[in-house]
């Protein structure tokens, strides 16, 4: 076991790539916050925040020392990795995310879990592929943009500073957390 040098830490990837889970698994290794921003975006209902709420929520949560990000939202994007010193990258095959949205997607419509602020998963509106609140929609809207976006984004200057690590398979990722203290 080795300790992990980086103690703010934004994990990204595609819709269902397992960011949120991976980064409330990583945080309490590192003794870091863990911050989901979907939990900083959805109001009740399904009402985004403002986007002066949003960042405001953001920003205040990224003063603590250390931290774990999960979500791409582009309204903070610039905000988290200026204060972030790595970027986890969850970059799997498309039948591996697409498989893990299905089945995210029915326990979360059978059980009606809770997300946040009191917002639950409706399956069949995920079932309408032409509709914007479709999760399949934007699975299929944004996986091969990610695919080609981040790769631009980590090769700009004003984010030389942040160390990427690149996992492409879920085992992977399940080997490299394996290793950390």
């Amino acid at each position: 076991m080795k300790p992990f040098p980086y103690r703010r830490i934004a994990v990204v990837g595609t819709t269902s790539s397992g960011k949120s889970t991976l980064a409330e698994r990583l945080a309490p290794k590192i003794n870091a916050d863990y911050i989901e921003l979907d939990a900083f975006y959805w109001e009740p209902n399904w009402t985004p925040a403002t986007s002066l709420d949003f960042f405001i929520r953001v920003e205040e949560a990224i003063q603590a020392e250390a931290w774990v990000t999960a979500g791409n939202y582009r309204l903070v994007r610039d905000l988290i990795w200026d204060k972030a010193e790595a970027v986890i990258w969850l970059d799997y095959p498309f039948h591996v995310v697409f498989s893990r949205l299905l089945k995210r997607t029915i326990r979360r419509a059978v059980t009606q879990e809770e997300l946040w602020n009191g917002n639950r998963e409706k399956f069949w509106g995920h079932l309408k592929l032409w509709s914007q609140d479709s999760l399949f929609h934007w699975f299929f809207k944004t996986f091969w943009m990610r695919k080609r976006e981040y790769p631009m984004l980590f090769s700009l200057p004003e984010n030389a500073h942040l160390k990427i690590i690149h996992f492409k398979h879920p085992r992977e990722t399940e080997e490299w957390l394996e290793t950390l203290a």
